[in-house]
């Protein structure tokens, strides 16, 4: 059963509303985390809490229980100068430096005569996620 300490691997998809698949492992490695360790998020590893290995769970997480609701401060102008001429496109993911010297990835929300406007939330902000999780094994 899965419990605290416990090391579970898994097979999992998560797919949005849409029906639109963000990442899976079936097919991949299966990913395997330590209950209790802080690898997933806290809601999912919750939800998984007392399962045994072969059972499946669908589990919905609220843009709350994922990576929060978008914010609209997150939204900054910046030159277009900055950007690369390939980055200069709504949807572009690009790589920005914050001041403590860690690497994000921002996506281009809007491009405008000359400026980009760039997003700094995370890309699945906002959103449900849908993950279908199979219990491989328990250690």
């Amino acid at each position: 059963m899965i419990e605290s300490g416990k090391v579970v691997t898994i097979d999992y998809t998560l797919n949005l509303d849409d029906g639109a698949t963000v990442d899976s492992s079936v097919g991949r490695k299966p990913l395997v985390y330590k209950q209790g360790g802080e690898q997933l998020l806290p809601a999912l590893e919750k939800a998984l809490a007392g399962l045994e290995v072969a059972e499946t769970k669908r589990v919905t997480l609220t843009p709350a229980e994922g990576y929060g609701e978008v914010d609209p401060g997150a939204f900054r102008p910046v030159g277009l100068g900055a950007i690369p001429n390939a980055g200069r496109k709504v949807g572009a993911i690009l790589t920005a430096r914050g001041g403590d010297g860690r690497e994000r990835e921002v996506r281009v929300h809007e491009v405008l005569k000359d400026k980009v406007i760039l997003d700094f939330n995370h890309v699945l902000a906002g959103r449900n996620l849908n993950f279908v999780v199979k219990i491989l094994a328990i250690e």
